[in-house]
């Protein structure tokens, strides 16, 4: 099959796709999305309704429904869906139908715009699909096809994980869901801190958004003002010694509804909040986040984690606090002391000793709690 796949995957294109990838006899097996008895046409429709109402201006449902060729009735039942997803459209007798404020839809193209000549020459593929189970599944489903830094972008997924297998909750059209595959030479014995390395090379790209508040909580979350802001997850397969493979998932919350704060399990935030309703476009923010990811696993490829101690101290929210560490055989309480040039978390304990952590939840301790 002839070079790489570039471009917004709809439903409708991922079916041919697949036939397509069937045919030439290319080892792959498709996402869910694609055949589930709900249909590639309600799912066309509803990113045709979400993209009509991108403006944040009022359109009625008429209009709506001469747009995409359907009945007011089917566009009714797409905007309830679209509702149940988690995206707040507004509806007025008369007025029609609106979003609260302005978004965009992403786009391959538009998001190349923001990319460095050099950094578009070395992505694999690119592709955008509508909604899909994960981005990061759907990179490890076509492992053996795909070029060094192959990225996959979801409107929504239907099955976002985290660290722990946590949910990732992912309503479309409001934040960025991006995964990036990552070939590296050497085997898991110099993979050791890449999720915090990743971390650092997420804080550069909001410092070029304009994010000034945020930090790093060990391991891998992005908070700002206690509330999270964007996650990481990190998967590796290969050989302890020999060539192996990073999958590297990053969500970032752009624009949230009340809705998904009521839902969330712990306080979240976004770009807009940051910003003061302001965020900078979604094709943007990928853009620099993909231009950042790609720079940054380049210099963990030469210098492991140890090129990037000294920005991780710079974001560390734990340095110095008062921390409750909860691991597989202990719990105790202590001081966070930074990092050490394998990402272990080093903690003071009140006793007095500083230990390595490699794997743990750790907590700050709020004034008044033990």
């Amino acid at each position: 099959m002839p070079g790489p796949i570039d471009g917004y995957i709809a439903p409708e294109m991922g079916v041919r796709l697949h036939a397509a990838l069937k045919s030439a006899d290319v080892p792959y097996r498709p996402p869910p999305f694609l055949f589930r008895p709900y249909g590639t046409r309600a799912l066309m429709l509803a990113r045709d309704l979400l993209e009509a109402l991108a403006t944040g201006e009022a359109v009625s449902g008429a209009a709506l429904a001469r747009r995409a060729g359907v009945t007011r009735a089917a566009v009714w039942k797409q905007i309830e869906a679209l509702r149940l997803k988690g995206v707040p459209v507004e509806a007025k007798v008369g007025g029609g139908y609106r979003l609260p404020w302005r978004t965009e839809l992403l786009d391959p193209a538009r998001i190349r715009e923001h990319l460095p000549p050099d950094i578009a020459q070395d992505l694999g593929l690119l592709e955008v699909h509508w909604e899909i189970d994960s981005t990061s599944s759907e990179l490890q489903r076509r492992l053996p096809t795909l070029d060094d830094c192959s990225i996959v972008i979801g409107e929504m997924q239907s099955a976002g994980r985290g660290r722990r297998g946590r949910a990732w909750l992912s309503p479309p059209g409001m934040n960025l869901y991006l995964s990036i595959l990552k070939r590296f030479d050497g085997g898991f014995a110099g993979m050791t801190g890449l999720s915090l390395a990743v971390g650092v090379i997420l804080m550069r790209a909001l410092d070029e958004l304009g994010i000034r508040t945020a930090g790093l909580k060990w391991p891998n979350d992005v908070l700002a003002g206690q509330a999270k802001l964007a996650g990481i997850l990190v998967e590796l397969s290969g050989e302890y010694l020999g060539p192996c493979t990073a999958v590297i998932g990053i969500g970032v919350n752009i624009r949230l509804p009340d809705a998904l704060h009521e839902q969330a399990e712990q306080p979240i935030t976004d770009l807009a909040s940051l910003r003061g309703d302001d965020p900078p476009g979604r094709n943007r923010v990928a853009g620099v986040l993909i231009e950042k990811l790609v720079e940054g696993l380049r210099q963990f490829d030469r210098q492991g984690f140890a090129g990037f101690v000294a920005d991780y101290a710079q974001y560390d929210l734990l340095k110095g606090e008062p921390l409750r560490v909860i691991g597989a055989q202990s719990e105790f309480a202590g001081t966070g002391e930074g990092v050490d040039p394998r990402g272990a978390l080093l903690v003071r304990r009140d006793e007095g000793d500083i230990v390595a952590i490699d794997s743990a939840d750790v907590s700050v301790r709020r004034q008044g709690k033990p």
